[in-house]
Order: C-alpha cells, then sequence, then structure tokens
C-alpha cells in the first residue's frame, strides 16, 4: 500500500498490546527519528507513573526519552499552546491513565496537523477494552498491536495477569490499584485468571 502524505496533515498513530510487549521501547524509539530529523516535538506522561523515573518515559529494557509529567489533559493544552505552539509531533505514554478526555485531545491536535504517536494498554487486567483506548483506536490512522511472552507457556500472549500477594485478582476489583501489593505478568489467553468473589 502506498501512502501520500499532504503538507500540515495530521494523524493519529497508537501503540498497544499488553504489559511487557515492547509498547513504550516502540513509541521511543518512534520519537527518537523524530528527533534525529529535527522536528519540534513534546512528550508527556501520567504524573502518577514513577516506576523508572520522573521526567521520562521508559521502557522495561531501559531505553528512555525525557517526557514533561501532567496530571490533566487541561496541562497538555496549556502545554502546547503556551510553550509549544509550533509543534509537530506530541507522544503520550500510558494513555489509558489519562481518562476519556484525551481522545478529544489527541483528535484536536491531530486536525491542527499534528502528528500523535501514543502507547498504552488496550485492555484491563479483566481482559475487558480499557477505556478510552478502544474509541482512541476507532479514530487512529495507524495502529500497532504487540504481544508479549505468555509467562506460563511461551505462547504469544495478549492480556495482562495481575497478581495481589501471589494470586490471581478478583473482578471487581478496581481497575487502577494505585500501591496496592500487585504485580503483573503477560499471559495468553488459555492462562489467564480473573477470579470471581463468592457471594
Amino acid at each position: 500500500m502506498r501512502l501520500f502524505y499532504n503538507e500540515h496533515m495530521g494523524w493519529i498513530e497508537v501503540i498497544t498490546g499488553s504489559m511487557f510487549s515492547g509498547k513504550s521501547e516502540e513509541l521511543i524509539k518512534r520519537l527518537r527519528r523524530v528527533k534525529y530529523a529535527n522536528q519540534k516535538m513534546v512528550v508527556f506522561k501520567h504524573a502518577s507513573d514513577m516506576r523508572y523515573d520522573e521526567t521520562k518515559v521508559s521502557s522495561h529494557s531501559q531505553n528512555y526519552i525525557e517526557a514533561i509529567p501532567v496530571e490533566t489533559i487541561e496541562e497538555m493544552y496549556r502545554i502546547v499552546k503556551t510553550d509549544y505552539r509550533d509543534v509537530e509531533v506530541i507522544g503520550i505514554d500510558e494513555i489509558q491513565f489519562f481518562g476519556e478526555k484525551v481522545v478529544e485531545f489527541c483528535d484536536k491536535m491531530a486536525n491542527e496537523g499534528k502528528r500523535i504517536i501514543v502507547a498504552g494498554l488496550d485492555q484491563d487486567f479483566k481482559g475487558d477494552p480499557f477505556k478510552p483506548m478502544d474509541e482512541l483506536l476507532a479514530k487512529a490512522e495507524f495502529i500497532d498491536k504487540f504481544n508479549a511472552i505468555c509467562m506460563v507457556c511461551g505462547s504469544p500472549a495478549s492480556r495482562t495477569q495481575r497478581l495481589v500477594n501471589g494470586e490471581p485478582a478478583y473482578s471487581d476489583d478496581p481497575i487502577v490499584m494505585v500501591g496496592a501489593s500487585e504485580s503483573y505478568e503477560a499471559r495468553c489467553r488459555k492462562h489467564h485468571v480473573v477470579k470471581i468473589r463468592e457471594k
């Protein structure tokens, strides 16, 4: 397929998949190419994501790129409109943490001629669509979905297994659990487990 780009044409690229599938790695790779091309860019990450660094988007393999930590879409709008008015490319990591307003932000920026590159989970720990990624996938021009390797059998893993104290999480647990004693594994469809609480 041959693609033709018009000058000042914007679009949305979505990099998605389970945890440990290489989403942030791919985002960093694309943003580094933007940097090498001397295009003007800004990169955002959610302020709550401090797994590796407060001001960097980092992959599990320790690659990173500088980013601006923000908590709200309003902050993103303000930063773009005041400090990055002539930006050409906007990168956003862990986009599922930003809520539904992020779809409108990406859409608006793409309509203004900017290239938007985002990475995030497409499914929550239960295997359900992780909002607002489902809507963003529908609006994106380009989508890449990555699989990890199942930690149980080595098959392609499309799901994220949440473990609380070594046991699969319950279906009625919160989607985002801040500060919980939990860990995550990549799992295939067969080995992904969500426990149902007995009533």
